[in-house]
């Protein structure tokens, strides 16, 4: 998991490394103060051995470099050895302040190249592959996880190289100053770890369980906006209310239970901590007063307890900070589990060694096709028809009966479970799968515009389009007619999920869109539904006279919509029923005589 992550780091590897280095530098010179300090008090009130005696090798080495005091309060040693922290307490100001800089250079770009890794798997996934996961849980990770393991890097690369190289460091120094007594934070290790070990061990879960529950709310909050009309049409406010306070409340009690848990780390760490202060304080005051006592052997002056006290403090807040990083990676954990089965998702369909790069023609056979979306029942069975190039194909069935699922078989959006689909004289899964993408253009059930002009939609069919070329498309979609009512024309900005337009109107520019893409293969999934029958009418005149080569596979629930086609297809159950035309199934197929004498009936009527 952590290499698979660690990739994310490619172009910021300088800052990266660069930070933690820089946070040595402030540590060091962090280190060095509490030794000139301790220097500073010998000097001013001498006790024990005093200042001539001192042992600890940076005491040893500052002597060296600016001698040692001729006297007790020797105003030149006092103002060097002043001079000297002053000096420390800059350059470490500098070396924090820089691996700050780069540490939130590195963090930052880590996010970003994590989110173009998801963002270009996620592009590349099959349907088969999303609906594993769901979009609501897709737009979590991308968001809340990758926020939180952004964090997360910013305090490896700071902060988890700081805490433990100044507890380190500043353990060295204890053990310099008197080795005996420095033992006592050695004593404190395994109370820490088994603690640590085990607010983790609980609290794990709880986040990982959390995070789930993320995803329902953000689905949530998703289904409530998108169906915002329909939630208001149908007066459901306080149901949705409802429902998004039992999500928000089970987030809620999750995250409570996992903060009680980790509300133990800082009074174990206090309690640790204090205690080792208290007994150096015991201990070290007695060696002074009086020495070899409690036969620790080692002689103490006043500075040097100082200097210990200081280094405990370093140590205690070094522990505070290593909390602080536990807490957080304890939450990340889940988050980087959750962001990984995203990038270790491999998608179900790929390109074949040597694919094939172009489509012959419209042709379309399927082969004793089954297909289901789990394991278990078939959505799809035993489906075979062949369809010559630029036929135009009816397809008719009832709710559910898997008229959808069919057509998305053909451009490869899903694979088949058994058999195969045949497009111009090959297997699908032989082709490159832009190369048949491209050739085959789809108008879904579900019509989607994206926020921008109507130009810049249009140009999902082809990004080269000319205006002529749109205007001709739109004319050929019925589209036209209505965009040139719009004060801004073809430039009309259009909302998200094309929401400032009709159900009609929308429709009509995903079919000029399209028919842009000049396609082998024409696939309208009910694509016609929200406008009229006189529109529905024109629509399929005028395709069939702007693309008469283009294969046309038609799904409808009028009949209307599909008795002209050259056959008809109707399904049943995931199952052929019946193929011929208009007349032939009329006479010989008692489905589709029973959705033609209730449609008829109901025009009857009117």
């Amino acid at each position: 998991m952590l290499k698979k992550l660690a990739q994310s780091i490619k172009g910021y590897t300088k800052h990266t490394i660069l930070s933690p280095l820089l946070i040595m530098g402030e540590v060091i010179m962090e280190v060095i103060i509490p030794v000139l300090i301790a220097m500073l008090i010998n000097c001013i009130a001498p006790t024990g051995e005093g200042a001539e005696g001192e042992t600890n090798f940076i005491a040893v080495f500052f002597q060296k470099l600016i001698g040692t005091p001729s006297e007790s309060g020797d105003m030149n040693y006092i103002l060097l050895i002043g001079g000297s922290i002053a000096v420390c307490a800059i350059i470490s100001l500098i070396f924090g302040s820089l691996a700050g800089r780069s540490a939130a250079i590195a963090s930052t770009g880590f996010a970003k190249n994590l989110r173009k890794r998801m963002f270009e798997r996620i592009s590349h996934f099959s349907f088969r592959n999303i609906d594993k996961f769901s979009s609501s849980s897709l737009v979590t990770r991308m968001t809340t996880d990758v926020n939180r393991l952004q964090e997360s890097f910013h305090m490896i690369i700071r902060t988890a190289v700081r805490s433990p190289s100044m507890m380190i460091f500043s353990l060295i120094m204890a053990f310099t100053i008197n080795s005996k007594l420095a033992l006592i934070f050695l004593a404190a290790v395994p109370v820490l770890v088994v603690g640590l070990t085990l607010i983790m061990t609980k609290a794990h879960p709880i986040f990982k369980r959390m995070f789930k529950r993320y995803d329902k709310l953000n689905r949530v909050v998703q289904e409530n906006l998108r169906g915002i009309r329909v939630v208001k049409a149908f007066v459901r406010e306080e149901e949705e209310i409802k429902k998004f306070n039992e999500v928000s409340g089970e987030i809620n009690e999750d995250t409570v239970k996992a903060e009680k848990i980790l509300s133990y780390n800082m009074p174990l760490m206090q309690i640790t901590v204090y205690a080792c202060i208290l007994l150096i304080c015991w201990f070290g005051a007695s060696v002074i007063v009086n020495y070899n006592v409690f036969g620790i052997g080692e002689k103490m002056n006043t500075g040097e307890l100082t200097a210990l006290l200081n280094y405990t403090m370093q140590i205690l807040m070094s522990l505070m900070m290593l909390s602080m990083i536990f807490v957080t990676i304890v939450m990340s954990r889940a988050s980087a589990e959750r962001v990984c089965e995203v990038l270790d998702e491999e998608s179900t369909i790929t390109d074949p060694e040597n694919a094939i790069d172009a489509v012959a023609d419209g042709s379309i056979r399927f082969d004793n096709v089954s297909f289901a979306y789990h394991e278990g029942k078939n959505v799809l069975t035993d489906i075979s028809f062949d369809i010559r190039s630029g036929e135009t194909i009816g397809i008719i069935g009832g709710t559910g009966s898997g008229k959808s699922t069919l057509v998305q078989l053909i451009p490869r959006l899903y694979d088949v479970s058994g058999g195969s689909v045949i497009v111009g004289g090959r297997d699908v899964r032989e082709y490159d799968i832009h190369t048949l993408r491209d050739s085959v253009a789809m108008v879904l059930q579900k019509n989607v515009l994206f926020s921008g002009t109507i130009k810049e939609n249009l140009r999902w069919g082809n990004e080269n389009a000319t205006d002529e070329e749109m205007k001709a498309a739109c004319i050929a979609a019925c589209a036209d007619e209505f965009i040139s009512t719009f004060p801004d024309g073809y430039d009309t900005y259009i909302e998200q999920g094309g929401s400032n337009v009709s159900g009609g109107q929308k429709q009509r520019l995903c079919i000029a869109r399209a028919l842009l893409k000049k396609p082998k293969i024409l696939i309208m999934d009910d694509s016609t539904s929200a406008v009229d029958t006189k529109t529905d009418a024109m629509l399929r005149e005028t395709m069939a006279n702007r693309i008469p080569g283009t294969t046309k596979l038609i799904i409808a629930q009028r009949i209307s919509s599909v008795q002209e086609c050259d056959r008809i297809i109707v399904i049943d159950n995931g199952k052929i029923n019946g193929i011929g035309t208009h007349g032939e199934l009329l006479a010989g197929n008692e489905i589709y005589r029973e959705v033609y004498e209730s449609q008829m009936k109901g025009d009857d009527k009117e």
